[in-house]
């Protein structure tokens, strides 16, 4: 028997999806090579735009032409999904399957499961994409109710994984040559958990966490996602700089620079409290790269209110952004306020900011050329190999070498807005 697996949104997902693979092929599932071969399709699905929720309505129709052709092809929706869409999809699927009930994969296909005894899915061991970088989910959830965010209604509140459990999982993979750990959270950096010690219970909260894996020996790399101004203290920033493992990256989404609008949005912080953690960031940490996510056109979201995050992406000179136009979701607070902003207005927004990042992120990036950067080999395009440096910014150099899923030194010849070009040493 043959899976396919299509995965869609973010690092937790593919995360997820690493554990999916593993609960299958454990019952003795092998990965198709193509959808076409496969008598199991499982869908790891998003929901955080309306787009995506689009793209698994395509795929259904490519089911039906399947099922016609194999009649008895199964097909799984699994992932993010919220409940309005799951009675939409209950009779496209032969199953839906919350992510967190993938323990009980196996019955629902009808198989002897040669693991049994795992309660959590978290325990199930995944299959890594790679053998150099890896994500580790340490939480699941939120508990902000951003107005425009579908995750605390398909993921629920927040529920943070054993700090020994973490430890135990990166040890083994440095201990097998992993150069990357990412860990992951829908709020990274509000993790707490209680390790219980020889005498009592200890809290542990995101810096210790953090500290903890940095403590680890080896040569590797450890970045993070995605956290949440509201929760970025003293205490964290201390500890990202303290901390040489750390990789000089953050991505910390701002969503708006206007107070009014990040109200509606439900995120409690300004603008200047968020300036000031920017500034303390680049004080303790020099040279980090900083990213953010923002949305433009939230309802009743004015040209004014649009102007104060152009003038924020000109202030902070954000190294990336990931601007999205805003689209309701249905179920969210958002989706019952006025949506007035015209597609166009959305377009004319969306290209302001992104010439912007363009401009600052050429600037910084020219800061690079003819300077020496190490990075980690990803992958490779044709002639090029591709990687990131500790600042994530994508490096592609030449070479006939197999290089991928080791650090290596390059020298920066060239500058472009979304990348670096090198020489290998």
């Amino acid at each position: 028997m043959k899976y396919y697996l299509i995965t869609y949104g973010c690092q937790t997902n593919h995360s997820d999806s690493e554990r999916i693979a593993a609960a299958l092929e454990d019952i003795g599932y092998q990965p198709a090579r193509n959808i076409n071969e496969a008598d199991l399709i499982l869908v790891n699905s998003c929901s955080i735009r309306q787009s995506a929720i689009d793209r698994i309505w395509g795929q259904v129709k490519n089911f039906a032409k399947l099922k016609a052709l194999k009649p008895d092809l199964k097909t799984i929706l699994t992932g993010c999904i919220l409940k309005g869409d799951k009675i939409k999809f209950k009779n496209k699927f032969n199953l839906i399957l919350d992510i967190k009930d993938l323990p009980k994969l196996p019955n629902f296909l009808g198989v002897k499961n040669s693991n049994p005894q795992v309660p959590d899915y978290f325990k199930i061991q995944p299959k890594y994409q790679n053998n150099f970088s890896a994500y580790i989910p340490i939480m699941t959830g939120c508990n902000n109710f951003c107005s425009f965010c579908v995750v605390p209604y398909t993921r629920n509140r927040e529920i943070s994984r054993p700090t020994e459990e973490i430890l135990c999982e990166i040890k083994n993979l440095i201990s097998r040559g992993y150069k990357e750990i990412w860990l992951l959270g829908q709020n990274v950096n509000s993790y707490s958990n209680e390790q219980k010690t020889a005498n009592n219970k200890q809290k542990i909260n995101f810096p210790k966490l953090l500290k903890m894996v940095n403590d680890i020996p080896g040569n590797f790399w450890i970045r993070f996602t995605s956290s949440h101004p509201k929760d970025f203290s003293d205490d964290l920033i201390n500890t990202m700089a303290s901390c040489k493992k750390v990789t000089e990256y953050l991505n910390l989404p701002v969503q708006s620079g206007d107070d009014e609008v990040l109200k509606k949005m439900n995120r409690p912080y300004t603008i200047k409290q968020y300036k000031q953690i920017v500034r303390k960031i680049r004080e303790k940490f020099p040279g980090i790269s900083l990213s953010t996510d923002v949305i433009v056109g939230f309802p009743e979201e004015t040209k004014e209110q649009f102007e104060n995050t152009v003038e924020l992406f000109k202030e902070v000179k954000f190294d990336m952004a990931y601007i999205s136009r805003f689209s309701p979701r249905e179920g969210t607070a958002a989706a019952n306020l006025e949506s007035n902003v015209p597609h166009k207005e959305k377009e004319r927004r969306w290209k302001i900011l992104t010439d912007i990042l363009k401009k600052t992120a050429l600037e910084k990036n020219r800061e690079y050329i003819g300077k020496t950067v190490k990075i980690l080999v990803e992958e490779r395009k044709d002639k090029f190999l591709i990687g990131k440096n500790r600042n994530y910014k994508t490096v592609k150099f030449e070479s006939d070498q197999d290089l991928i899923g080791r650090f290596i030194d390059v020298k920066i010849i060239n500058a472009l807005p979304l990348g670096l070009e090198g020489r290998i040493i």
